[in-house]
């Protein structure tokens, strides 16, 4: 296997504007298969866009940027890029898992429904098969017993908790994780954590934006600093944590830890 098909995601130049404001100006950053790399910066540093753009909710304005081989929203034909059809880009986007700051459950819906729900409609699965998978997945995450409850029938951490077993339920490639304990309570974080953790040891590969920083440096293989739009430093989260070679890397780190 060559470095390059070894890659889960790779990142060249990518830029993306909204207006005036260019929020990445040249992100270049790669991720093996089976890698944890962990975002962090500063507030409207691109961290969150940039995860965005991976799984195309976000459009990149140039640049290249490839999952597993393959370029996101876009297929290249005689050295052009031509914008895949939104069914394509769907189906693309089925194989990368999101989880957010908030946990956008459906409060209609119970436990195990809002995790057997997507494959069933978007891949088309059989209701039995994804049901039982559902149930392993709230399982692993801690909620074998909360299989009827309701979201408002649970605390923060467990309704991100089910967020991520629906994310796992697609059965994705690649875990996309945008600040995924910034809106819980503190005593929840860790619940939260310890799921990725697992995730990270069963070799999922994983793009997770955090402020958590023991997280960063006992789970994450990589660790990239972003600033204003660009990646700043990217190394060993030990070394990057411990040793920032950038100055801008070191006056943010004076701040956090």
């Amino acid at each position: 296997m060559s470095a390059v098909e070894a890659l889960m995601v790779r990142s060249e130049g990518v830029r993306k504007r909204y207006g005036q404001l260019e929020a990445l100006r040249g992100v270049d950053l790669e991720v093996a298969a089976g890698e944890v790399c962990c975002l962090i910066g500063p507030s409207g540093s691109g961290k969150s866009t940039f995860l965005r753009c991976i799984n195309h909710l976000e459009k990149v304005d140039a640049g290249r940027l490839s999952v597993d081989g393959q370029l996101v929203g876009y297929r290249e034909h005689g050295g052009r890029l031509y914008e895949l059809q939104d069914k394509e880009v769907c189906a693309k986007r089925a194989e990368i898992g999101m989880v957010f700051q908030r946990f956008n459950l459906f409060p209609h819906m119970t436990a195990l429904d809002n995790v057997a729900m997507a494959p069933v409609v978007v891949k088309g699965e059989a209701k039995g098969v994804v049901e039982s998978r559902a149930r392993s997945l709230l399982d692993r995450v801690g909620l074998g017993t909360k299989l009827e409850a309701y979201p408002n029938q649970l605390s923060g951490g467990q309704q991100q908790r089910v967020a991520i077993a629906r994310a796992l339920a697609m059965q994705p490639k690649l875990m996309l994780f945008d600040e995924p304990t910034s809106a819980l309570d503190p005593e929840l974080v860790g619940e939260v954590l310890d799921v990725m953790r697992g995730l990270a040891e069963d070799g999922m590969t994983m793009v997770v934006v955090t402020h958590e920083m023991g997280f960063a440096r006992e789970v994450g293989d990589t660790l990239a600093f972003m600033d204003d739009g660009v990646v700043v430093e990217r190394g060993r989260p030990r070394d990057v944590l411990g040793n920032p070679q950038q100055e801008r890397t070191r006056a943010f780190l004076a701040k956090v830890l």
